[in-house]
C-alpha cells in the first residue's frame, strides 16, 4: 500500500493523463466564387441534439476555428451580407480536426437563401473504424434504452454480441468505457454483469473498434466514449419514463435539466426490475429475477471564454439471481438460490482550458469504486461457494492538444492506483473435502502509469498520416513495462471522396490483481490446480479499410488481424459459478466487417446494416491464473467464436406522428463445447418498436424483443448459470412524459 499512496498524490496533484478526449476541433475556410477569402463572415456551430452553440468570425484569410467541441453531430452555418447563407453538417469524433470548405454564392434575390451541402463522412481523417450513435437513435432502437441493455452497441457495431451474459467484440472481452472523455478503469474480467452506464443518460456514444491512436488506452477490443446528457438540450424541463411488460419487468427514470448561458445541469434517478435477468440455462425461466437502482448527474460551468469545468458522477446498484437447470445431475432435486450483487460508483472532474486558438489543455482527476459479490445458498450440494470482490481506483488524466495548420498533436499522461479486496469461501456439504473456512482474504494493490505522444499530419488535402507511441508501466502481482508504437494513414480520392485507410500498432492490457495464497492455494493443489501470476496481454494489430460515400449513403468496410500473447479469458472454479481470470498463451483473431448507413429516404426512413465475418482461435496452454494449465494442442476455437454476425434494421416515420423501428439479427452460431459439429446452430431474431407522439410532451411505444420467440441453445460454455438459451419473447410498453418546472 505504501507505493500506492504517493502515486495517488502525484496523480491527483498533476492530474496525470488523458487516455482519450471527448473533444474535437472544427476548422474551415470561406471563399467566394472566385476563390477569394471572405473575411468577417459570421460562423455559427449548432449541436443537432441540443442548444449548445459556438460563434466565430472568419479572419482576413477567410478561416475560422472552433476548439473544445464535444463529439456529436453539428450544423455549421456561414453568413455574410451580399452572399447566400452556407450550411454544412459535420460529425465530430474525439481528437479529430475536420476542415470544412464553404463557397458562398453571390446573393441574387432580396430574400435570404440558405445553400446546404453534405459534408464528408466523419471517417475521413480517422484511421479508427468508428460509429456515432445519439440519444434519439438509442430511444428508437428496440429495447436499447433499458438500463441493462447493450442493444445500442450490438445493433450498431459489427462483431459485437452478448454471450454468457458478457459483451464480446472482435473475439475478446476487454473494452473501455469513457465518460466525458475520461476513462472508467476496471481491470477485472467476467465478474460484473451490469453495463457501465444507463443508456437513457447518454447524449452521444462514440464506438471505436481497433486502430486506436496512442492517446487512447489499451483495451484492445472496443472503446465506448460517452458524451452524457448535459442540460443544454433542456430548458428547465423534466422527463418521466415509465415502462411495464411481461416477466413483471419495469424500467423507470425521472430526469431533469436546464441551462443558462454559462451553466448547464442534468440529473436522473432510475429503478428497474424483471423476472428475466440473465440468459437461462434451459428453455424454462427459473430463479432469474434482477433489479437495480441508481442516480446520475452532469454539471458544466463556463468560467469564462477560455475555461470550462465539467463534473460527471454516477451511483448504481444491481442484483441478479443466477438461474439454474433443475435436471443438472450435479444438483438434482435442489432449488439453487445463487445471486450476484454489484455496486458501481464513479466521479470525474474536468478542467478544460484554451490557451489560444488550437491549443487546449484538459485535466481530469477521477474516482471509481466497483464491487461484485457472489453468494450461493449455504445448503447447496455438493458445495456452497462465496466470492466477494471490491476494487477502488484513484487517478487522473491530462492532455495537451495542439491543432495548427497541418498538425493535430496530442500529448499527455494517464495513471491510477488500485486497491482490491478479495474474499473466497467454499463449504463442502457432501463432506468430500475440508471446508475453506474461514474464507480466504487477499488485499492486493497495484498501479498503472502511461505517457503518450500522437500526431495527425495532413500531408495534403487528400493524405493524412498518423503516428504515435504509448509507454506503460504496471506494478501489481508482476511489474511490467510496454512500449506500444502505432502508425496509420488515410487517403481520400478527390471528387469520389472514397477514403482508404491502414493501421499497424501494438497494445498492452494490464492484468487483474487476482492472487491466490494460503488455504486457497492448498485447496487448489488438492484439486490438481495451481496458480501462476497473471501477466499483461500484449497485442499486435493490422487493419485496413475503406469508406465510400454515395448520394448520402455511407459504406464502410475493414479487414483486421489481431495476434495476442497472454490472451485474457476466464475459467470457473470447482464446477461452480465462481470465475477466475486466466491467460492463454496466445490467440489469433481475424475478420472483415461491413457497415452501411442510409440518409433520410424521402424524409421518412433511415436504414442500416452491420456485418462481421471473423475467426477467433486460441493456442498453447493456459499460462496464468488458477488452472490445471491445459488448453489443447495447436489452435482451438475460443468459446465465443462466431463466424457470421448480421444486423439489418431501420427507423421509419409513419402517418399521424407515429414511428416504427426494426432490427433483424442473424448469427451463425457460437463454438460448440461438445463437438461435433464445431459450432452450434444458427439463429435469427426480430425486434420491433412502434411509437406515437402526442403533442410535444407525451409519447408511447410498444416494444417487442425476439418477437418470433425463437428459443435455441445459444452457448454451452459453462459460465453464470451453466449453458445459455436465447431469451424468450419480451413485450413491454414505455411511456415518456415531459414537463417544465
Amino acid at each position: 500500500m505504501r507505493r500506492v499512496l504517493p502515486l495517488f498524490a502525484v496523480l491527483v496533484c498533476l492530474a496525470s493523463t488523458v487516455l482519450g478526449t471527448i473533444f474535437g476541433t472544427v476548422r474551415g475556410i470561406v471563399h467566394d466564387p472566385q476563390h477569394r477569402p471572405v473575411s468577417d463572415a459570421k460562423v455559427r456551430l449548432q449541436a443537432k441534439q441540443s442548444a449548445y452553440t459556438q460563434t466565430a468570425q472568419t479572419d482576413a484569410e477567410g478561416q475560422f476555428h472552433f476548439d473544445a467541441v464535444p463529439l456529436g453531430a453539428y450544423t455549421v452555418t456561414v453568413s455574410q451580407s451580399g452572399f447566400e447563407t452556407g450550411q454544412q453538417i459535420v460529425s465530430v469524433l474525439s481528437g479529430s480536426a475536420p476542415i470544412l470548405h464553404f463557397e458562398l454564392r453571390l446573393e441574387t434575390q432580396n430574400q435570404s437563401v440558405t445553400v446546404s451541402a453534405d459534408s464528408a463522412p466523419a471517417q475521413t481523417e480517422s484511421v479508427t473504424p468508428t460509429t456515432l450513435i445519439d440519444r434519439e437513435q438509442i430511444s428508437q432502437t428496440p429495447g436499447a434504452s433499458r438500463a441493462n441493455s447493450l442493444a445500442m452497441i450490438t445493433d450498431n457495431t459489427p462483431g459485437a454480441y452478448v454471450t454468457h451474459d458478457q459483451l464480446h467484440i472482435r473475439g475478446g472481452h476487454q473494452v473501455s468505457w469513457l465518460i466525458d472523455g475520461v476513462p472508467i478503469p476496471n481491470t477485472n474480467i467476467a465478474s460484473n454483469l451490469g453495463p457501465q452506464i444507463d443508456p437513457k443518460d447518454i447524449d452521444t456514444v462514440e464506438m471505436q473498434r481497433g486502430s486506436y491512436s496512442a492517446d487512447y488506452g489499451d483495451r484492445t477490443y472496443g472503446i465506448f466514449n460517452v458524451a452524457p446528457r448535459t442540460g443544454f438540450e433542456r430548458n428547465n424541463e423534466a422527463e418521466l419514463i415509465l415502462s411495464a411488460g411481461n416477466f413483471y419487468q419495469s424500467d423507470d427514470q425521472l430526469n431533469f435539466g436546464g441551462h443558462t448561458s454559462r451553466f448547464a445541469y442534468y440529473a436522473s434517478i432510475n429503478g428497474n426490475r424483471t423476472n428475466l435477468g440473465l440468459e437461462t440455462p434451459t428453455s424454462a425461466v427459473i430463479h432469474d429475477a434482477a433489479n437495480g437502482f441508481g442516480g446520475f448527474t452532469s454539471l458544466i460551468y463556463n468560467v469564462g471564454p477560455k475555461d470550462q469545468l465539467r463534473l460527471v458522477a454516477q451511483v448504481r446498484r444491481d442484483f441478479f439471481q443466477v438461474p439454474f437447470d433443475p435436471s443438472d445431475p450435479n444438483t438434482a432435486g435442489q432449488f439453487l438460490r445463487d445471486a450476484n450483487r454489484e455496486n458501481d460508483s464513479f466521479a470525474t472532474f474536468s478542467w478544460v482550458h484554451t490557451f489560444n486558438t488550437g491549443l487546449l489543455l484538459t485535466v481530469s482527476p477521477f474516482l471509481h469504486f466497483n464491487t461484485a459479490d457472489y453468494q450461493s445458498s449455504l445448503l447447496d450440494l455438493p458445495s456452497a461457494a462465496t466470492e466477494d470482490r471490491s476494487s477502488k481506483y484513484e487517478g487522473g488524466q491530462a492532455t495537451f492538444s495542439w491543432v495548427k495548420e497541418r498538425n493535430n498533436l496530442r500529448a499527455g499522461f494517464y495513471g491510477f492506483a488500485q486497491q482490491d479486496r478479495q474474499l473466497f469461501g467454499l463449504i463442502f456439504n457432501d463432506g468430500s473435502e475440508p471446508n475453506l473456512s474461514p474464507p480466504a482474504v487477499e488485499n492486493p494493490d497495484g498501479s498503472l502509469t502511461s505517457a503518450y505522444l500522437e500526431d495527425q499530419f495532413r500531408a495534403t488535402s487528400w493524405l493524412t498520416l498518423n503516428g504515435g507511441v504509448r509507454q506503460t508501466h504496471f506494478s501489481g502481482g508482476v511489474v511490467e513495462n510496454a512500449t506500444s508504437p502505432r502508425v496509420g494513414a488515410s487517403l481520400r480520392i478527390p471528387k469520389l471522396n472514397w477514403v482508404f485507410r491502414g493501421f499497424y500498432g501494438h497494445f498492452y492490457q494490464a492484468p487483474p490483481l487476482d492472487t491466490v495464497s494460503g488455504p486457497l492455494i492448498q485447496f487448489a493443489t488438492r484439486q490438481n490446480l495451481g496458480f501462476a501470476p497473471l501477466h499483461g496481454e500484449r497485442d499486435e494489430e493490422h487493419q485496413f479499410g475503406v469508406t465510400i460515400p454515395v448520394r448520402g449513403w455511407t459504406l464502410d468496410a475493414d479487414n483486421f488481424l489481431t495476434r495476442a500473447n497472454n490472451f485474457f479469458d476466464h475459467n470457473n472454479f470447482n464446477n461452480s459459478d465462481i470465475f477466475f481470470p486466466i491467460t492463454i498463451q496466445g490467440a489469433r483473431i481475424n475478420g472483415w466487417e461491413l457497415t452501411l448507413r442510409s440518409p433520410r429516404i424521402h424524409n421518412r426512413a433511415q436504414v442500416y446494416l452491420t456485418y462481421s465475418n471473423q475467426l477467433a482461435l486460441g493456442f498453447g496452454n493456459i499460462n496464468g491464473g488458477l488452472t490445471n494449465f491445459s488448453f489443447g494442442d495447436g489452435f482451438s476455437l475460443l468459446d465465443h467464436d462466431q463466424r457470421n454476425t448480421l444486423h439489418i434494421g431501420g427507423q421509419y416515420s409513419l402517418p399521424w406522428r407515429s414511428h416504427a423501428s426494426t432490427d433483424v439479427y442473424y448469427a451463425s452460431g457460437f463454438t460448440n463445447g461438445n463437438p461435433p459439429p464445431d459450432h452450434l446452430q444458427s439463429h435469427t431474431t426480430f425486434d420491433l418498436t412502434l411509437s406515437k407522439d402526442f403533442a410535444e410532451k407525451f409519447s408511447v411505444s410498444v416494444n417487442g424483443i425476439n418477437v418470433a420467440n425463437r428459443r435455441v441453445l445459444l452457448d454451452n460454455s459453462f459460465t453464470f448459470g451453466g449453458t445459455h438459451f436465447i431469451n424468450p419473447r419480451e413485450i413491454f410498453v414505455q411511456i415518456r412524459y415531459r414537463f417544465h418546472y
